[in-house]
């Protein structure tokens, strides 16, 4: 296994930091998209702390990939490889069972379905980056990925956020899942249930992700490309066991089961709800969805380069007005502007 640091950064006085990490999962063909997001995450809050970065790769990074990003990052870069048993089929997944599902999800034209990768990539991050080597020293990480803006300074650190407020997920952007590349997995959610009957939080969040009190799944999910997280959660007994359960259905290869659903609804039955964190100051881009701050106040005192009409916290295909509504959050003032009613 690679454990290679290439870069160590200089000695810094008086910045506190938490038992945390900055965390990217790519390739050597992502240099430019993850210098991209490495610059913009450095510019508008990691240079006043000095984060270490962790970089994994499921095959060796290459020597030019390794001196650019650490010449990017203000604190400590490191670089580490996948082992070969969490990036490929575990030996009870029929191959061709799972070739023949590839090709149908292919035919209804569903995003990544043919794609071998993007299932070993979610796997990967639904049950085994936190077991990773370079992130035994830590406890909480954000996760960043190439091509990603972030409109806004930071006033404060996340991170002390999560350790002070008790908080074990953070996120930004919530969003419906497809159905077909989840058809099964409610119900494998329920039978791991009906095996673990006092796995749920008795302060879960259940209303979040069912209209029916968990009768049946309504596909909301917090957009795992940002999450920041306590790492002791996915170590925990009950999230170990529930993946373990997960993983022997073959649903990862079988239709095309995301980290997010897997993440989301893992917080939502096995936490509390009040241990759940919205970043609704935070700027932020992933492909076509944004957030961005409606606070007028929050958007000028963090010099916000987006505008607030790409936010996208209360259009048609988020979540975000349900998770307003289930944790009786206050309403921003001036959401109806940015809403699709």
């Amino acid at each position: 296994m690679l454990l290679s640091t290439v870069h160590k950064a200089p000695e810094t006085e008086n910045i506190q930091r938490e038992n945390a990490t900055i965390l990217s999962l790519c390739r050597n063909e992502d240099l430019n998209g993850i210098i991209s997001s490495i610059q913009n995450l450095e510019d508008r809050f990691n240079r006043h702390f000095n984060y270490d970065w962790v970089f994994l790769n499921n095959v060796p990074f290459s020597e030019e990939f390794k001196n650019k990003v650490s010449a990017m990052v203000s604190g400590e870069a490191k670089f580490g490889l996948i082992p070969e048993e969490h990036w490929s089929y575990p030996s009870f997944i029929d191959q061709e069972k799972a070739r023949q599902e590839r090709e149908r999800l292919a035919d209804m034209g569903i995003i990544y379905a043919d794609s071998e990768s993007y299932r070993h990539m979610c796997r990967f991050n639904s049950g085994f980056f936190y077991k990773h080597p370079l992130l035994q020293q830590y406890r909480y990480y954000w996760r960043v990925e190439p091509e990603v803006d972030f409109f806004c300074d930071f006033g404060y650190d996340p991170f002390r956020l999560m350790r002070e407020q008790h908080k074990i997920y953070g996120f930004t952007i919530s969003i419906y899942e497809f159905r077909a590349t989840i058809a099964s997995l409610w119900d494998t959610v329920r039978a791991f249930l009906s095996k673990n009957p006092d796995a749920q939080h008795p302060n879960a969040l259940v209303d979040f992700i069912s209209d029916d009190n968990g009768d049946s799944y309504n596909l909301c999910h917090f957009w795992s490309n940002f999450e920041i997280a306590d790492m002791d959660f996915w170590r925990s007994k009950v999230y170990e066991d529930f993946f373990s359960y997960l993983d022997a259905s073959g649903g990862f290869f079988y239709e095309r089961w995301g980290d997010a659903p897997v993440h989301s609804i893992a917080v939502s039955l096995f936490v509390d709800r009040d241990k759940i964190h919205f970043f609704d100051d935070i700027g932020y881009n992933h492909g076509v969805y944004s957030m961005c701050p409606l606070d007028d106040n929050v958007w000028v005192t963090n010099r916000c380069s987006c505008s607030k009409s790409s936010d996208f916290t209360f259009r048609g295909y988020s979540c975000g007005q349900r998770y307003y509504k289930v944790t009786n959050r206050a309403l921003p003032p001036n959401w109806k502007e940015y809403a699709d009613l």
